[in-house]
This record gives structure tokens, C-alpha cells and sequence, in this order.
């Protein structure tokens, strides 16, 4: 990322050194990086397992694909979306670490829990006790990154981080598919509390004891300074202010929270049924697809997710100020013709490279729309700023996109077959919606990076 363009990005912010007077990371900052990747890369193990164990709980609870997608987003989406904003302003006013700390220890507790239910219900609310933790992390991490990196490494910063996602469903496929297919071979009835648990349970309950690990490499990382600006002295701001800057760029925030929340439909649903689909139309067994399709996302996924931040460099170098949307709205165009070509898949082999296609574009944006929003916005509304993020993008990526796909399975095609058919029209329509409302964006966003903060 240029110097000229992060000079753009934050002018008015003159108790920060100039980019190109900027110390490099230091050491605890690459290890604050290190542990959030890890916690980032654990919650989606825990979000995520479930994808895997579609057959084995529609055969213990007797439940339909519609009642399954309310598992994977209605359950955890509510209570992540009612808690996000709390989060966010609390990640602008208190201690950082101290909410990341509760959070993993929380969500891994849920998670676990969700091991023991007995009943759908159970199972249910063990999801929402995993979403409301899990709330905690974006607008605590996101700022205390920002906080803790020189402007011009945040992008960098934000791509490592961002490779969690990537990293976590790739290993919760890959893991969770050998690890259900060596439980069904499993003779627990002499443990005590574990010999009556189905193999679907004791995934659960292994998915959840990593994080314990990761509290405690969380105790040493340090609260960093906040960098505020020179007219951002004040401990907080006021919530008129924060509206006012809302209402003030919202051509802006507006195509920009639009346009991302679209893109993330294609994020979740892509994993949600992936899975099924290939099981399904193609008969692959769960580990199959757990380590072919798990591999596939975590490379391709961290890969797409890295090589984001060198492509806006390069534009930044050619002129484009605003490559840190410019790019995102690329990715949405070119995933509108991948996704389209899942419905037309011959085969397992073919479906594979839409998913391993589909996987490096919708990752390819994700750090630079994250770096962009807290770029754009001053530093004491960032932890709110970025929970209306997570909060339109959970309630259309985690919360609608399994749903929907569902829905046209379940009521319009009325095949379970036909599963790929509705995660290529879900995906296909997310792409083109995200790719209208980026593009307008990229005006608003021109003129914050103009007039700065």
C-alpha cells in the first residue's frame, strides 16, 4: 500500500507519525496476530463442524434441510446479531483483551455443549450460546489490530488475520469428516458420561477444547495505546457523533454494508452445502468430501485472502486510490459466472473446481473491505462501526444464506438432490446485488479517503 494513499486515508490524524515515519511491527504485535488468527481460525471450526454433520443429525432428530439451516444460521445469527453492537461499543470504550478472553472461553464452552443436547432444541440453543460469544471477537480484534500495526501493515495485518476463516473451515471439514468416520468405530460405553454420546456428539465436544488452549496464550498479549486522531481526544464519542458520521457518508457505509453483506451470502452458503451437494448428487462419503473439500477452502481460501492486499497495492501503485473497494467489486462480478456453473456440474471433479474458484474469490476481498471500513472511520467508532458489519453481514451471510438455499431445496425444486441447483441461484443473484451496490460505494469511499478524518 502506497504512502500517498494512506497519507489520503487519515490526514487529519497528526498524533500518528506519517506512513513513511512509521516504526515497523514490533514482536508483540506479530504474536497478538499469531494468537487472534488461531482464536479466528478455532470459532470457525466451531461455526462450521456442523456442515459435516448434516446426515447423522437429519437421521437422530428426523429434521428437514430447512430445520438443519436454522442450526447453521437462525440459531447462531440471533444472538451473534443482538450481542455484536453491545461488543462493538464496548471494544470502543473498555479493555480489549478482557472481552476476547471471556468470548473464546464462552464459545468454546458452547460449543462443547452442543456435544451433550439430547434433542434439537438443546442443540439449538448450544448454537445461540456459540454466536453470542463469538460476537465478541470482530469489533475487539479488528480494533485492537488496527491499534497495534502501523497504518501501512494494516491491510497486511488484516490478511493474516482473515485467513482464519479459511484456515477453521478447511480443518472443521477436513478433521471433522475423519474424525465422525474413526468415532463410528469407537467403543465408549465403559467411559463414564461418553458411552451413550452418538459420534456426531463427540465432535462436538473435541471442537470445543481448543480454545480453552488459546485463553491462555491470550493472557500475554498487551493492550495497545489507541491511536487517536488530534480532534479525538475525548474517551468516547458521543452516539449522536457516530450518527452524524454515519448520515454524513452514507453513500458510503451504505452501498458499502449492502454490498459486503451480499458477498458474504456467497461465503456462507458455499460451505454451508458444498458439502451436501457432493454427498448427495454424487454419493462421496463424508471424509471424502471432509478432506478433498476441506483442503481445497483452506488453500485457496487463505491463498484468495493473502493475494488481496498485494493486488491493491498494485493498483494503489497504478493510481487507483480506492483499490481497497475496487477489488471487492471484481470478486462479486467474477463469482456471478462461477456460481452460475455449479448447476451445470457433471461431476464431482468439476464441482470441485467451482468450489475450489468459488472459495478464492469471495476470500480475495475480505481483508481489504476490512482494512477499507476502518480506514474510512475514526478510530473511537470503529468497534461500532465494524458490529454494523458483522451485524448486516451475519444476518444475510450466517443467518439467511443457509436458509435460503434450504427454502428452494426444500419447497421449490423438492429434491434433495437438487441442492447444488439452489446454492448456484443463491450464490449467482448474492454476487450480481453485491457487485451493484460496491460499485457504488467506490464514490463515497473516494471522497472520505479526499476529505479524511
Amino acid at each position: 500500500m502506497s504512502g500517498a494513499a494512506m497519507a489520503m486515508a487519515e490526514p487529519m490524524d497528526e498524533t500518528v507519525p506519517l506512513p513513511m515515519d512509521e516504526p515497523a511491527p514490533t514482536a508483540a504485535a506479530w504474536y497478538l496476530i499469531f494468537v487472534l488468527t488461531l482464536a479466528y481460525t478455532v470459532s470457525f471450526v466451531d461455526r462450521q463442524v456442523l456442515n459435516l454433520l448434516i446426515g447423522p443429525l437429519k437421521a437422530d432428530f428426523g429434521i428437514s434441510d430447512t430445520q438443519l439451516s436454522l442450526l447453521q444460521g437462525l440459531a447462531f445469527t440471533l444472538a451473534y446479531i443482538l450481542l455484536s453492537p453491545v461488543f462493538g461499543r464496548m471494544a470502543d470504550t473498555g479493555s480489549r483483551k478482557t472481552i476476547l478472553l471471556g468470548g473464546i472461553g464462552l464459545w468454546s464452552l458452547g460449543t462443547s455443549l452442543c456435544g451433550l443436547a439430547r434433542n434439537y432444541w438443546q442443540l439449538f440453543f448450544a448454537r445461540a450460546a456459540v454466536g453470542g460469544a463469538e460476537a465478541s471477537l470482530t469489533p475487539a480484534a479488528w480494533s485492537i489490530i488496527a491499534d497495534s500495526f502501523p497504518t501501512r501493515m494494516i491491510p497486511r495485518a488484516f490478511s493474516i488475520f482473515l485467513m482464519g476463516p479459511y484456515i477453521g473451515g478447511g480443518l472443521a471439514l477436513i478433521f471433522g469428516g475423519l474424525l465422525l468416520e474413526a468415532a463410528e468405530g469407537w467403543d465408549l460405553s465403559a467411559v463414564p458420561y461418553l458411552g451413550t454420546l452418538q459420534p456426531w456428539q463427540v465432535v462436538f465436544l473435541v471442537a470445543g477444547l481448543p480454545g480453552f488452549l488459546i485463553m491462555l496464550m491470550m493472557l500475554r498479549i498487551r493492550e495497545p495505546v489507541r491511536k487517536l486522531a488530534a480532534k479525538d481526544t475525548a474517551e468516547r464519542m458521543p452516539f449522536s457523533q457516530v450518527w452524524r458520521t454515519f448520515v454524513e457518508h452514507r453513500d458510503f457505509y451504505g452501498n458499502f454494508y449492502a454490498g459486503m453483506a451480499s458477498l458474504v451470502i456467497v461465503l456462507y452458503a458455499f460451505p454451508a452445502w458444498m458439502p451436501a451437494m457432493l454427498m448427495r448428487r454424487f454419493g462421496a462419503s463424508p471424509a471424502e468430501v471432509g478432506v478433498e473439500y476441506g483442503v481445497a477452502v483452506l488453500i485457496t481460501g487463505s491463498v484468495g485472502v493473502l493475494a488481496g492486499p498485494v493486488i491493491a497495492g498494485r493498483l494503489q501503485r497504478a493510481g487507483r486510490i480506492d483499490a481497497l473497494m475496487r477489488v471487492p467489486f471484481f470478486a462479486a462480478l467474477a463469482l456471478i459466472p462461477i456460481s452460475l456453473a455449479l448447476a451445470f456440474a457433471p461431476s464431482y471433479g468439476f464441482a470441485m473446481v467451482v468450489a475450489t474458484l468459488a472459495s478464492f474469490a469471495y476470500s480475495l476481498p475480505q481483508a481489504l473491505a476490512s482494512s477499507g471500513l476502518q480506514m474510512a472511520t475514526p478510530n473511537r467508532m470503529r468497534g461500532i462501526s465494524s458490529s454494523v458489519y458483522v451485524f448486516v453481514a451475519s444476518v444475510m451471510g450466517l443467518g439467511a444464506a443457509p436458509t435460503i438455499v434450504a427454502l428452494l431445496t426444500d419447497h421449490v425444486f423438492a429434491d434433495e438432490r437438487s441442492v447444488g441447483l439452489s446454492l448456484s441461484v443463491t450464490c449467482a443473484g448474492a454476487a450480481a446485488v453485491s457487485a451493484f451496490f460496491v460499485g457504488r460505494a467506490l464514490k463515497g469511499y473516494r471522497r472520505i479517503l479526499a476529505k479524511g478524518y
